[in-house]
């Protein structure tokens, strides 16, 4: 367990208060370090009028639910699951650019219609202050539904939550971003529950025959598969032997075509095709 400077532990203690204050609460529980670092939080300064949400659908990557239910256990916290429906809603399935506002948008309202029934008064998210300079749709569901962000009313970063989260012995304090499986797919090609599960298995295999915690294949118009990975890792891809066994398993699951991205692994890639006007005026 690591110690905090007193800068973070005047931040640590902010944030208990914080969360103290809002009584019985729900947190939106991903299993992602920042959202564990809010379950943490309320598990310590709310106690038993504390609860985890960990919502379940084909975005979901294989893996994740039972990360959640772990770290639900370890942390001591109540834990719900809760099965939304984003791919019955035709706006998210044609995926614009502002898709994960229709994704939010269910997860939020599905969690106010259950309020009632966990016996929680407020509905809390992992938003850190990092994540108001990116462009998040979701964000502005988050408004509309009242969800608060304790990370950011605490002033937390994306660094500082991971210090946090590090303090309290969680082995997800050095977890990679996990993003839903639908943001790999390119804006206005339709999200599909076969194209979610292409990409899982497909990362799936790339992480255990690279050894690596972090990439993506990004699916493309016409079923083109982007793998992107760190630039120091480019060599290893593209040596014969793995190369033609990661063509034919990409094949295999359904992509038409194969191809390399010489940019290395970039989060939130995809966002590149917005204009700037709006990513400025999200």
């Amino acid at each position: 367990m690591s110690t905090l400077t007193s800068a973070m532990e005047r931040k640590r203690d902010r944030l208990l208060e914080i969360l103290s204050g809002y009584g019985r609460v729900a947190v939106a529980f991903s299993a992602g370090v920042d959202s564990t670092v809010v379950a943490m939080a309320a598990q310590l300064a709310c106690g038993a009028d504390a609860v985890a949400v960990t919502a379940v659908s084909l975005s979901l990557a294989e893996g994740e639910l039972d990360e959640a239910r772990q770290l639900a256990t370890r942390i001591g916290i109540r834990h719900v699951i809760l099965s939304t429906q984003e791919f019955s809603d035709s706006n998210y399935l044609k995926n614009p650019s502002n898709r994960c506002y229709f994704c939010k948008s269910e997860l939020y309202s599905r969690l106010t219609e259950l309020a009632p029934t966990l016996g929680v008064d407020v509905l809390a998210n992992g938003a850190n202050l990092d994540d108001r300079g990116d462009y998040r749709p979701g964000m502005q569901a988050a408004a509309e539904f009242q969800i608060r962000s304790p990370l950011v009313e605490a002033e937390l970063t994306k660094s500082e939550v991971r210090e946090l989260a590090k303090s309290w012995d969680l082995p997800v304090w050095d977890k990679p971003a996990t993003p839903c499986l639908s943001s790999r797919i390119a804006y206005g090609v339709e999200v599909t529950a076969e194209r979610v599960q292409r990409i899982d298995q497909a990362e799936r295999f790339l992480k255990q025959l690279l050894n690596l915690r972090e990439l993506r294949v990004r699916c493309e118009a016409n079923d083109l598969a982007r793998i992107e990975i760190p630039l120091e890792e480019l060599s290893k891809l593209l040596s014969p032997s793995l190369r033609e066994r990661v063509r034919a398993e990409l094949h295999s699951l359904g992509f038409r075509y194969v191809t390399v991205d010489l940019d290395g692994f970039r989060s939130g890639s995809m966002n590149g095709v917005i204009p700037m006007e709006q990513l400025l005026g999200q």
